[in-house]
């Protein structure tokens, strides 16, 4: 008999904006998969393993307006909870180029601004990605603090038993902020796209948008909102209430 696959700690991110479409302008960041890689060539949200330095001490200075019992409170879990958010923005950063973050004096993070400054960024998203430095490095060296305060907790998924890996995922949302780079890594990901949550599922029923089941049932969740503003409104008033969003 084989033995059962654990599962590893995982979170993903759901990075929403409004288009230029007269009608539901709601669109989602999605990035196509390596063939190579864990479940290659599907179309996925900026997603990863929670590493351990995800839960490191240093992050508390950086991490205002969540701590982690807060965090574990929301998740169901004696603690190690605010470690999934913190995932949640580092892959973002990674796998993107998009840091959710702010300054020392509280405005949102923007890089476009500044040539010198984008290609700092840049370095260290490399840095960060090949595990040659910690995001809490960046976060000092920048004078930073992530906007955990604005990633919403979503959903919760487990790969099923049978499959070669599996991974135990949170998944969550945040406004997609202004002024950051949007681009797929090329090393584990192949492209990188906005697209409006119907039309990822149109495209991926009839087979040319590839992607696994959380990630069909996370876009028809949000794809029922037009806007934003609705879809956070929306997510907003069932957790205020008690619910899952």
């Amino acid at each position: 008999m084989s033995r059962a696959v654990p599962t590893r700690d995982g979170a993903t991110v759901m990075l929403v904006r409004d288009g230029d479409h007269a009608t539901r302008p709601l669109e989602v960041f999605m990035l196509h998969r390596h063939p190579r890689t864990a479940f290659g060539s599907i179309h996925v949200f900026p997603g990863g393993v929670v590493d351990r330095r995800d839960a490191a001490p240093d992050l508390d200075h950086h991490c205002p307006g969540l701590t982690d019992a807060e965090a574990s409170a929301r998740l169901g879990v004696p603690s190690g909870g605010r470690a999934f958010w913190v995932a949640a923005v580092r892959e973002a950063f990674e796998e993107a180029g998009v840091l959710l973050a702010r300054t020392a004096e509280g405005a949102p993070l923007r890089v476009d601004h500044d040539p010198e400054l984008a290609e700092r960024f840049e370095g260290h998203r490399r840095a960060v990605h090949a595990g040659e430095r910690a995001l809490a490095h960046v976060l000092v060296a920048e004078d930073l603090r992530l906007a955990v305060d604005e990633v919403r907790y979503f959903s919760h998924w487990i790969t099923p038993a049978g499959a070669p890996k599996r991974f135990d995922t949170r998944f969550f949302l945040a406004r997609a902020p202004e002024g950051q780079a949007y681009a797929h890594d090329d090393r584990e990901l192949i492209g990188s796209t906005w697209i409006r949550p119907l039309e990822a599922l149109d495209r991926c029923r009839e087979g040319r948008f590839p992607m696994i089941e959380p990630t069909i049932e996370s876009l028809a969740a949000i794809g029922r909102y037009a806007t934003t503003d609705d879809l956070m409104a929306a997510h907003d008033r069932v957790t205020a209430l008690g619910g899952t969003p």
